[in-house]
């Protein structure tokens, strides 16, 4: 094994390490703030693979929309509707606990089997090359447009719902009942951040 290889092979272990552990915190974390930026973490590990894949193109997709816009927007919504509040008691939590480990234990197994079964040094498709990116444009604007679509569609359904939730203190009555809204339970507090320190 020479350099290149050798260096390829600890560049792949870094990130695939960054990956399953960015991801395992993503799941067991219990501050969903942090959750959020293990996330932006986890997909620019996941760039990370794709440019040892020699895909540039993909990992500079893979930044640009899911760390640049999907995380944020996620980091954004998260920061502006989360509010402290005691939770109660979920009923059956053990057994909801078990049945998912169970659930993320066999598909753990079924990964592995994959890994195993499946001829890796079969020979892939030969390479692009620089006509890649264009081949990719053509694709995402013909075969693939309805779901590129979508997916703006539905990024966009979550940027303006982000900004409804933050800006529930607009509503003075509730839209559906026509009642009243107490603006003592949406708005802000007028609470200074710092005290008045200004000489009498």
């Amino acid at each position: 094994m020479n350099l290149s290889n050798s260096t390829e092979l600890i560049c792949f272990l870094v990130l695939a390490a960054v990956v399953v552990s960015g991801s395992m915190g993503v799941v067991l974390l219990e501050n969903i703030v942090y959750s959020a930026f293990l996330l932006g973490g986890v997909f620019m590990a996941v760039a990370g693979l794709y440019l040892l894949l020699n895909a540039s193109f993909v990992a500079a997709a893979q930044v640009l929309v899911y760390v640049g816009a999907v995380n944020v927007l996620i980091i954004f919504a998260i920061m502006l509707v989360n509010k402290r509040e005691n939770m109660k008691p979920i009923e059956g939590l053990q057994l909801r606990r078990l049945v998912s480990g169970g659930v993320c234990a066999a598909m753990l197994a079924l990964l592995f089997r994959v890994v195993v079964k499946t001829p890796w040094e079969l020979p892939g498709p030969p390479a692009i090359g620089e006509e890649a990116t264009e081949r990719i444009g053509e694709h995402l604007f013909t075969d693939y447009l309805l779901p590129f679509e979508l997916a703006s569609v539905l990024l966009l359904m979550a940027m303006i719902g982000a900004i409804v939730l933050a800006r529930r203190d607009v509503l003075v009555e509730d839209v559906g009942t026509g009642q009243p809204v107490d603006q003592g339970l949406i708005e802000k507090s007028d609470t200074p951040l710092l005290p008045d320190q200004s000489i009498s």
